[in-house]
Parts: structure tokens; sequence; C-alpha cells
């Protein structure tokens, strides 16, 4: 299942056991209802959808828990999702490859910044 709000790939511990993940450390989680708790995280695994990969971080839940792919794997793979056709799709924009927004200018960057600000 995909949950736009949530933020981690969840998975059951009978499949994170299947799948030899080693604990990474705990969390803190806020569930939908207000309830809070303690949970482990397990990693690496490597999921890949709609011919994206990547590795993750995954949150442990109890058996019987419906795995959830959240919005780190979304944005991580630049997927969307098409909530009225209810289905995932590589972002249209970038249709070969997932793209990775950087928000810091590289030094290049700064340079020719700096270069345009003494110009005027």
């Amino acid at each position: 299942m995909v949950d736009t709000g949530a933020t981690m790939l969840v998975l059951p511990r009978s499949l994170v056991r299947k799948l030899r993940l080693r604990k990474m450390r705990e969390v803190g989680v806020r569930y939908a209802d207000g309830r809070t708790a303690t949970k482990p995280i397990y990693g690496v695994v490597t999921a890949e959808l709609k011919g994206r990969g990547g590795e993750f971080d995954v949150l442990v839940e109890e058996n019987g828990t419906q795995p959830l792919i959240g919005q780190i794997l979304l944005k991580q793979l630049d997927l969307i999702v098409d909530p009225k056709k209810r289905r995932v799709l590589a972002n249209p924009l970038s249709p070969d490859l997932p793209m990775v927004e950087v928000l810091a200018l590289t030094r290049e960057a700064d340079l020719d910044s700096d270069a345009l600000t003494k110009a005027r």
C-alpha cells in the first residue's frame, strides 16, 4: 500500500527476518490515531518500483501488518501518486531516471554569483 501521509517504508517483522536485515536504531512513531510508540529501524533493503531502485531503511511493525510505501521511497525514486486512478507513476518530468533536487549551490555557482555581484 502507498501512503503519502507516512514517512518511511514499513514492513512486517516476519518479512524483515526473512530478508535478514540488521537492527540499526529505534525511533519514535506517531500513528494516524494519535498513538505514539518506539519502533525499531532495520536496514538496509533494496527496493524497486516502476523500474527504479534504491536502498532504504525499514520501520518494522508486527506480523500481519501490510507493507507500506511512504514519502521517503516515493521521493528518492522520483515517483508520483495519481490518487484518482490509484496508481504510482514515474515522474513524467524525469521519465528515464529519478531526478534528485539539490538545494545547495555548488562552488562553481557561488563563483558565478560573486562575479555577477562584482560586475554590477
